[in-house]
């Protein structure tokens, strides 16, 4: 699918945000015994950085979200976070381009990627075909890593 774009966020946009965030995180807080109606909105408003997060828009609506932020513990180092897409557009290739997107950037640079995936999440399927693999798991999340691809 190629009728989408990546605009910048804004402050403005935490709510819009907050509230995508808890419809594409709904079914795997649930699976997991761990959906709270407030804490899932929340939790995005506590960590949203408008200077590294995008928007993902499909015909001039939002559709999604992605961050890409240094790390502040590990130099040299990026967290992708607040990867989200609304779930009536799921598995038609826009999470794949937007990953392919971000990780070219990052393999330019020569950065490693980090994020973590709710487990049993079918994300995992996704980040795992764009080269991560997993580092650590809690009861909660998969904790996985990306080297950057070698320059040609």
């Amino acid at each position: 699918m190629g009728d989408w774009e990546l605009r910048p966020a804004s402050a403005a946009d935490v709510e819009a945000v907050a509230e995508l965030r808890a419809v594409a995180l709904r079914a795997d807080l649930e699976r997991l015994g761990r959906y709270d109606e407030r804490r899932v909105r929340q939790r995005l408003r506590d960590g949203f950085a408008p200077a590294h997060t995008w928007l993902i828009e499909v015909a001039g609506a939002l559709a999604g979200c992605v961050a890409l932020r240094p790390s502040q513990v590990v130099h040299g180092t990026c967290w992708l976070e607040h990867f989200y897409l609304e779930p009536g557009l799921q598995g038609r290739g826009i999470g794949s381009a937007v990953l392919d997107l971000l990780l070219e950037r990052c393999d330019h640079e020569g950065v490693p990627v980090r994020l973590n995936v709710l487990r049993g999440s079918p994300a995992r399927r996704l980040y795992e075909r764009h080269g991560f693999r997993a580092e650590t798991e809690d009861p909660v999340d998969v904790f996985m890593v990306r080297e950057p691809a070698a320059r040609a």
